[in-house]
């Protein structure tokens, strides 16, 4: 009997090891590491090593499945899966560094730059965040092509919930930021240097350098982005469907993203069209490495006035150096995966 209780918690054991591993490693591989678990359990009962070297390889089997990880020319299933996780740190990236920009770019319309610092800081995030959107059109566009195509010849099996929850998701932030962007807070500035400038019926600010439309969808889409959640009372005074929208907005754009990271892993590109992707993705970091250089010009000068840099801006920049670190981990990975 004490053989057979000593068995099943070593088979207990062995399956909260195997946890470690990602799903589709355990459907794998799982029962003959569980074996070699049991048997290794039974005779060495207390061995830290044995559980620091499962959780080392459990971790490296996860980056590898995300396409962090791996060996040149593994083939395209790892280029997607960069793909995927590149793209999924590309929206992370975009949530914080919008939400910086448009802090910014309120105070811009009220006040001319104090130093600078902080006008290089904008220019140079500006000039990023456009060429970062552009690049993210850029790339969607043979996945949209292809998704499209799939889905009218019938052959979209497993493609068409993520497209829903990405187009749900999307619909959704777009919506809500339309709406709730007549409520920015620039509106009634006065734009510096003074008056507005009008190219194609939009209003720019400062001397055209920022569409006052996509600031104010900026500061709506991102309003989630705020230090008032650890300040319940103040919060308590936001009128209730702003409230909503700021709890509803993360999780729209959570939608979007992960149903268009699911897109990415699923759809089957040319190996050409993969190749430009990653190429894509090198000059995806490039720029958001530039943008990185922007907030820690401003974040670092302080800023003054309403460009003033807080608490929760270094804590932004730290979240974008992380994120821009894993960033350009996918994008290598992307470029490995593919054969030469």
């Amino acid at each position: 009997m004490r053989a057979g209780h000593a068995g099943e918690a070593a088979r207990i054991r062995a399956e909260r090891l195997l946890r470690w591993y990602p799903r589709a490693w355990r459907d794998r591989y799982g029962p003959e590491f569980a074996e070699l678990l049991i048997s290794d359990i039974t005779e060495r009962p207390k061995a830290p090593s044995r559980t620091l070297d499962v959780a080392r390889g459990g971790i490296v089997a996860r980056l590898a499945t995300a396409g962090l990880t791996g060996v040149a020319g593994t083939g395209q299933v790892q280029a997607r899966a960069s793909l995927a996780s590149l793209g999924c740190c590309q929206a992370f990236f975009l949530l914080i560094g919008a939400a910086m920009w448009s802090q910014l770019a309120i105070g811009w319309q009220w006040s001319a730059p104090a130093g600078a610092a902080t006008l290089t800081g904008m220019v140079l995030m500006s000039a990023a965040l456009l060429a970062f959107i552009t690049l993210m059109g850029l790339a969607a566009l043979p996945y949209a092509g292809a998704v499209t195509v799939k889905i009218a010849r019938g052959q979209a099996r497993g493609l068409v919930i993520p497209a829903l929850v990405f187009a749900a998701g999307a619909t959704v932030a777009f919506i809500g930021g339309r709406h709730f962007g007549n409520g920015w807070p620039g509106t009634g500035g006065h734009p510096w240097p003074g008056g507005y400038l009008r190219a194609g019926g939009h209003e720019w600010i400062g001397r055209g350098l920022i569409p006052g439309g996509l600031a104010a969808f900026s500061w709506a889409c991102t309003l989630s982005v705020t230090t008032y959640w650890l300040h319940p009372a103040a919060l308590a005074t936001f009128p209730a469907a702003e409230l909503a929208w700021m709890a509803a907005s993360p999780v729209a754009l959570a939608c979007a993203a992960g149903g268009a990271a699911t897109l990415v892993r699923r759809v089957e590109l040319p190996r050409h069209l993969l190749a430009w992707q990653a190429r894509l993705a090198a000059s995806a970091c490039g720029v958001m490495l530039a943008f990185f250089a922007g907030c820690g010009c401003w974040v670092a000068s302080g800023g003054q006035g309403l460009f003033h840099a807080g608490a929760i801006d270094a804590a932004g920049v730290a979240a974008l150096a992380a994120t821009l670190a894993v960033a350009g981990q996918a994008a290598r990975h992307a470029r490995y995966g593919l054969p030469t």
